[in-house]
């Protein structure tokens, strides 16, 4: 039997499987292995059934435990039903079913009903439920066959080997347009293997109160850097890099794997992501029918001949090829170029969101599965989180963060100066830095309400005040990050761009640092002002000493592993400025 047929036999959908009792607020998993019995009457349970308890357990093996109860396959009804691990037994000891005991003055009341929501997780991220129960047989089959579903690729150092880690989560997100696969095909550039078609780097913030998409346009100009691509017959590829070139070149071409999309992505923002997951386009088929369609909204009527997209002015709900078709088309939005078509895939994508959060997906056991089952076998992951547990836990993780505050955004780009025909984008001269700076930082861009202690207002404070002219501004500037010739090149960066002349490289600091420090004296406190504003310190930074400087005496700087280059700010600022445009994924727009 192979990993995509498991949990398959005697016809029966391991969804089916599991059974909510409305008298616990509980899913029960109920196998049917009688061959006179059908499968709907080995998943229900009356009233009366539920409210039954054993009289004794001595000498019987422990229920669920994934143990065959005596008559075996054959047998009586209660041998093919299985509960929940940690479940008092609802039946009789006998092994038939007795009459109902009638209520003692010892028995415990019923705790109050939980509510239904709360007891199923939710996987979202690559967006699945699951159920793991113990070692019971039921769980170990739908385990296999989820396990069996998913592709790996091992993307080496340019991702993270543990499912969680310290800190800020950033996952990359990669759609790929290859014609190559089942479903895949029909679409054009026959056996194409692709390229990085969207691109979306999710943020979570380190408190797991927020999140922010940022997608990265695929006619972006940027460096490509040197990467290697793990090959089928286990050898290692070194593929050069490519100075400005096209991001979406990044995947597929030249044998370039998610590994390389995402040391791009860390070359151009700072931001090293953590795994990624990959869709192609039967994976966009599969996850918007398992979900049950999507909605979205269209602000005019959409007749679009060459993505065969047919939509009604106002709400409709999308799933399959209709779906794919609204991701693909960019002639029916805007000025029909790939930044309005970013639009509405973030539009979908908070739709689906929401969708996957709602309780009429996480009440139903079949539903969640048949969600879980789609994603797994439509995603591509890194080894990192290429199992079901892992999936689940990273998923779990993500789930905290409330939909009111995930923003999705752009990353902030300008036409080419260098073109005459418009065909390419390049970072914007000043937003785009700032915005990743935020994300570096773990700076959010919703306002999310947070308990703030008086300790961190004080710290606050300290970059609140009269700011030194750079010309007054003395610092010693050590190395003690991970970029070679740091001190120099900042130094070089005070005196040529900001006029700090009075700045020294001090070479490399003691010891290796991950934050950037500042260090100064009260009297110094204008001058430390001046310079987090030049540099974009955060408060975080600021190291006020408790004796005044004497003299000439400069303020001391070291520069940290958060450091990503002379010019470049080391945290952003509180909030975007207002013309980039930002959305929730709590509200629905209309696609225009």
């Amino acid at each position: 039997m192979d990993a995509h047929s498991r949990g398959r036999a005697d016809d029966i959908d391991p969804a089916d499987q599991w059974v909510l009792n409305p008298h616990t607020g509980n899913y029960e998993l109920r196998l049917d292995h009688s061959a006179g019995e059908s499968s709907s009457s080995a998943r229900t349970a009356t009233a009366e059934e539920t409210g039954r308890r054993g009289e004794s357990r001595a000498g019987s093996p422990r229920e669920g435990s994934g143990r065959r109860a005596a008559g075996s396959r054959g047998g009586a009804t209660d041998a093919s039903r299985r509960e929940v691990p940690g479940q008092r037994s609802r039946r009789g000891s006998q092994g038939g079913r007795g009459a109902a005991e009638p209520p003692t003055a010892g028995r415990r009341k019923r705790k109050p009903q939980k509510s239904r929501k709360k007891k199923a997780l939710l996987w979202t991220g690559g967006v699945m439920a699951f159920v793991v129960v113990g070692t019971s047989i039921g769980a170990y089959l739908l385990y296999e066959r989820l396990n069996g579903n998913i592709d790996t690729i091992d993307v080496g150092d340019a991702g993270n080997k543990d499912v969680l880690s310290d800190g800020p989560m950033n996952i990359l997100i990669i759609g790929t347009d290859k014609r190559t696969g089942k479903g895949n095909e029909g679409y054009g550039d026959k056996g194409s293997e692709g390229h990085a078609d969207t691109t979306i780097l999710f943020h979570v913030s380190e408190d797991r109160t927020n999140a922010t998409a940022m997608s990265i346009p695929r006619d972006l100009k940027t460096d490509i850097p040197d990467c290697e691509s793990k090959q089928s017959d286990g050898s290692t590829k070194e593929i050069p890099g490519t100075p400005g070139t096209r991001f979406n070149v990044s995947l597929g071409q030249e044998g370039r794997d998610p590994g390389c999309t995402m040391k791009t992505v860390e070359t151009l923002t700072g931001v090293k992501p953590d795994h990624f997951m990959m869709v192609d386009f039967n994976a966009v088929k599969e996850l918007s029918t398992a979900v049950g369609g999507v909605k979205v909204c269209m602000a005019k009527p959409v007749d679009d001949p060459k993505s065969h997209l047919k939509l009604p002015q106002g709400e409709s709900e999308v799933q399959g090829e209709m779906a794919l078709a609204l991701l693909r088309t960019r002639h029916s939005f805007g000025n029909e170029s790939d930044l309005d078509r970013i639009k509405v895939q973030q539009q979908f994508l908070a739709s689906m969101i929401r969708e996957m959060k709602s309780s009429d997906t996480l009440t139903n056991p079949k539903k969640l599965f048949t969600l879980a089952d789609a994603a797994t076998n439509a995603l591509t992951v890194d080894t990192g989180i290429g199992s079901p547990k892992k999936l689940m836990t990273l998923a779990q993780e993500i789930g905290k963060v409330d939909t009111k505050n995930i923003t999705f955004l752009t990353m902030p780009v300008v036409d080419n100066p260098a073109e005459k025909i418009k065909a390419t984008v390049v970072p914007h001269p000043t937003h785009a830095d700032q915005l990743f700076a935020m994300l570096r930082s773990d700076t959010s861009l919703t306002e999310v309400k947070k308990k703030e202690k008086a300790a961190k207002s004080k710290q606050a404070a300290l970059l609140k005040g009269p700011k030194a002219d750079p010309a007054d501004v003395r610092v010693d500037v050590l190395n003690g990050g991970e970029i070679s010739g740091a001190a120099g090149a900042t130094v070089t960066w005070l005196q040529n761009e900001q006029g700090v002349l009075k700045s020294t490289n001090k070479a490399n600091a003691p010891e290796k640092i991950k934050k950037t420090t500042l260090a100064y004296a009260p009297n110094q406190a204008d001058q430390a002002r001046a310079l987090a504003e030049m540099m974009g310190l955060p408060a975080t930074a600021m190291k006020k000493g408790t004796a005044d400087a004497e003299g000439l005496e400069a303020m001391v700087l070291t520069l940290g592993a958060d450091f990503k280059g002379a010019g470049q700010l080391i945290t952003g600022p509180a909030k975007m400025p207002d013309d980039v445009e930002k959305a929730s994924a709590d509200k629905a727009e209309c696609a225009k």
